[in-house]
């Protein structure tokens, strides 16, 4: 049931076996696609990449099978992809590698193999994205206020701070432009569906309209 479709080498690949591996290579990059529409989000560009990216790898893993020192040199210019685009999230790149196996197996005609592991794929994707056993703790953020440095920075913002996040603690304290002013910086986690221009606004009243900056904090190393 899962043997290859292709009884010996290339040379006994026929255009019916070609047509059968090609459209298998078609709709399961389509349902791997549709897959990650609906759990991430995506441009219609990658969308299209990843339907068609099955195919390509199929059509090279033919043409190279049975060559071992080819098949190390296609592997070396798929490593280049990496080089010349942009980066991606972890999502992306798991998607990207599933079209490629997915396209290594209909190249090798296994096409039921194939099959089997996109719906298998695709659930446990659905599924992950589901279920709340992955979620994560609050994002922190960074909280940067400037303030005049007649202005008592130890609980002048306080009650804008307990009103639009549920923590928040002082991290750093120092002084800027010569001494006139000081720069507050707290971590916070902020409430849920809060409107963050209002927060930013009320801050602003207090310290003078200054500098106010709130960012994620510095993270070392790509997302993966």
């Amino acid at each position: 049931m899962l043997n290859s479709i292709f009884s010996g080498n290339i040379s006994s690949i026929d255009l019916v076996g070609i047509l059968i591996c090609s459209i298998f290579s078609i709709i399961l990059g389509i349902v791997i696609a549709i897959t990650h529409k609906y759990t991430s989000k995506c441009s219609k560009s990658f969308l299209i990449t990843v339907s068609v990216l099955p195919l390509l790898v199929e059509s090279v893993i033919m043409m190279v099978s049975g060559d071992v020192g080819t098949s190390i040199a296609t592997l070396g210019a798929f490593s280049l992809v990496k080089f010349r685009s942009l980066p991606g999230n972890s999502k992306e790149i798991l998607i990207v590698f599933f079209a490629m196996a997915v396209g290594l197996a209909n190249g090798m005609g296994h096409v039921v193999f194939a099959s089997v592991v996109t719906t298998i794929g695709c659930l446990a994707i659905f599924i992950f994205n589901k279920t709340r056993i992955y979620d994560i703790k609050p994002v922190e953020k960074i909280l940067k206020i400037t303030v005049p440095e007649n202005l008592d920075y130890t609980s002048v913002f306080d009650s804008e701070l307990e009103k639009y996040t549920s923590s928040y603690e002082i991290q750093q304290v120092k002084t800027i432009n010569m001494g006139s002013l000081f720069e507050v910086s707290y971590k916070v986690i902020l409430n849920k569906n809060i409107n963050e221009k209002e927060f930013i606004d009320e801050l602003r009243v207090k310290n003078g309209n200054l500098k106010i900056i709130l960012s994620h904090p510095l993270i070392n190393g790509a997302e993966l």
